[in-house]
């Protein structure tokens, strides 16, 4: 028996090595979007304990009302729609504002590794990282400088392209295996668990128009950027397949609701926000468009608006 033990795990690590390694081959392309299957309900008896996990775009930074300012965590973020949605036995939300993958494991501040909320018991897990390890907030502030300097054409590719190799297009791929680490890690401390890997909005235009100044990218950076966003959502669909969790898909309900739109139009704010957000960020309307994506996910149907 204990010689069989070995084989049969060094087997089965180089099948999710081979997994993962189809996952960072696949970043490279631009999937269209798939609508997701309903998930089972929760469990019977019992009223659903739930945990979110997350960064920025989970917490909710600056929509009202705040309750934890070492994370930016607003009580309107879109896991808060959900437990109240669902009636659940108490929400664990530990999602923080500028949360990488390494953050699951290490404190932010006052705040514990995130992953030290789960427990046997957890019945729902939602988990939204990765667009830090990938960079939003340096690929933004690159990309609005470079696009000062040349609104007409297309600075911020050629920077990030300048050695031959599309840089962002490889640190997707190299976010893979961190993303499945979490949900590894995930599955082994709440093991009867759902799990729902949600995908970021739609940030910029989709049919790859522009808006600046209002947004100041170059005219042929927008594009560039959109299929950046859509390469890193691809990974997160692709790496929650491989570990038999659910990818929400809150890109294709929010499209058309980019930060290039009205104020009264859009559900994602741009640099200098007209709603209560952080720049680049969903706003209250944003986070409510992500909870009905959760909710259809989870088989509630439309969800709540």
């Amino acid at each position: 028996m204990g010689n069989d033990a070995r084989p049969d795990r060094v087997t089965r690590g180089r099948r999710r090595r081979a997994a993962v390694g189809a996952v960072i081959g696949g970043c490279a392309l631009v999937a269209a979007s798939v609508t997701p299957a309903a998930a089972h309900g929760g469990a019977s008896g019992r009223a659903e304990r739930y945990v979110a996990l997350g960064d920025s775009y989970t917490s909710g930074p600056l929509i009202p009302r705040q309750v934890d300012a070492g994370c930016a965590r607003s009580d309107h973020n879109y896991p808060s729609i959900v437990a109240a949605r669902r009636a659940t036995a108490g929400l664990r939300d530990v999602s923080c504002s500028g949360a990488t993958t390494e953050d699951m494991w290490r404190a932010q501040g006052a705040n514990g590794p995130q992953l030290d909320a789960l427990r046997r018991d957890t019945d729902l897990v939602t988990v939204q990282i990765g667009g830090n390890d990938v960079g939003f907030g340096s690929i933004i502030a690159t990309c609005a400088r470079l696009g000062a300097q040349d609104p007409a054409g297309d600075p911020c590719r050629r920077f990030y392209g300048s050695s031959g190799v599309d840089e962002l297009t490889v640190t997707v791929a190299r976010t893979a295996p961190k993303v499945d680490r979490v949900l590894r890690a995930v599955r082994a401390r709440a093991p009867h668990a759902r799990v729902l890997v949600v995908g970021y909005p739609d940030l910029l235009p989709d049919d790859g128009g522009g808006c600046f100044p209002s947004v100041p990218f170059a005219a042929k950076d927008f594009p560039y950027l959109r299929d950046t966003e859509k390469r890193l959502n691809l990974m997160l669909r692709l790496v929650a397949a491989v570990n038999g969790a659910r990818y929400v898909d809150t890109y294709g309900p929010t499209r058309g609701h980019d930060m290039c739109e009205a104020p009264a139009d859009r559900w994602i704010e741009p640099l200098q926000p007209a709603s209560p957000a952080a720049p680049a960020h969903p706003n209250a309307r944003g986070e409510q468009a992500m909870a009905d994506a959760v909710l259809r996910t989870l088989g509630e149907g439309r969800g709540r608006r």
